[in-house]
């Protein structure tokens, strides 16, 4: 009876001592979560934490630990890449109007400016239609009136070019080859037979009248299609033209990875999973 309850007292001490490294993980984890949660999103996302605290602690605890403390702690990629893309992805899912506001607060706190901004939002208008870049815009009018009601004045940045050209299907054309300089060739061949209005206004808007505007760097204007057509699913042949794009015009494979990571808090696992699986497609055909 006696070794039984020594027994007993060692299977608890070693119980209770894994426990309680387990407790101490994650509290380190939880930790450094809400110290990038913070160093992001301020108080705008120790709203939305809070707001879960009666309804939800775990959700919270776990959108502080994994999105904040896993993949946000995480250096491939710099922070401003990562809420430019999350704002991109956000603003083409649609209906996330209280998340998209927290990451715009994010992208301004971590070096974005208003007009960049406002080209990530104007850019979704090609991938996920008028409709969201409208929603998007008015997400980031009210969170600069938020920020100027407390003081914040924020960086207003590069107005664009606009280019005033004649030919706009040539310009487009140019835009497009930069990108991949077979990729006019394939768009042609595949549907001036059947629709050479979509060729036309493929190239005239989506690479003439926004891909030309220069206050977006090339390698901003592909983290966030990628991550727009990650986020959206449905749209895979597209989304690996553009990793590939990606690639052409100087991201790393390390970078488009640590997006479809980015994506798992956003748009989920599966759509995740495709993407790198479009990733992997891209790179066995380079």
């Amino acid at each position: 009876m006696k070794l039984v309850a020594i027994l007993s007292l060692l299977i608890w001490s070693i119980n209770a001592s894994g426990q309680t490294d387990k407790i101490m993980i994650q509290s380190e984890r939880y930790k450094m979560g809400l110290e990038k949660l913070k160093e992001i999103d301020g108080e705008a996302g120790e709203h939305v934490i809070n707001s879960l605290a009666d309804i939800s602690p775990d959700l919270g605890k776990y959108i502080v630990e994994y999105a904040f403390g896993d993949i946000y702690s995480r250096e491939t990629l710099d922070l401003k890449s990562k809420e430019i893309a999350v704002v991109a992805a956000l603003t083409a899912m649609g209906n996330v109007q209280p998340q998209l506001k927290v990451h715009i607060n994010g992208a301004l706190n971590t070096g974005s400016t208003i007009n960049e901004l406002k080209e990530v939002i104007l850019q979704m208008s090609v991938y996920s239609g008028f409709p969201s870049s409208i929603n998007g815009m008015n997400a980031l009018k009210e969170v600069l009136s938020e920020r100027q009601g407390k003081g914040i004045k924020d960086n207003l940045g590069k107005t664009a070019n606009v280019n005033k050209v004649s030919d706009r299907k040539s310009l487009g054309e140019k835009e497009l080859s930069a990108l991949d300089s077979l990729q006019v060739e394939k768009l042609k061949n595949t549907y001036d037979d059947f629709s050479p209005e979509l060729v036309q206004f493929t190239l005239e808007y989506a690479y003439a009248d926004i891909f030309s505007r220069d206050n977006l760097s090339k390698r901003h204007r592909q983290i966030v299609t990628i991550s727009a057509l990650t986020a959206l699913g449905t749209a895979q042949q597209q989304l690996k033209f553009h990793i590939n794009a990606g690639l052409n015009i100087g991201l790393k494979e390390d970078e488009i990875k640590e997006i479809m990571l980015l994506m798992t808090v956003y748009s989920g696992f599966p759509s995740a999973i495709n993407g790198t699986n479009a990733l992997r497609e891209v790179l066995a055909g380079r």
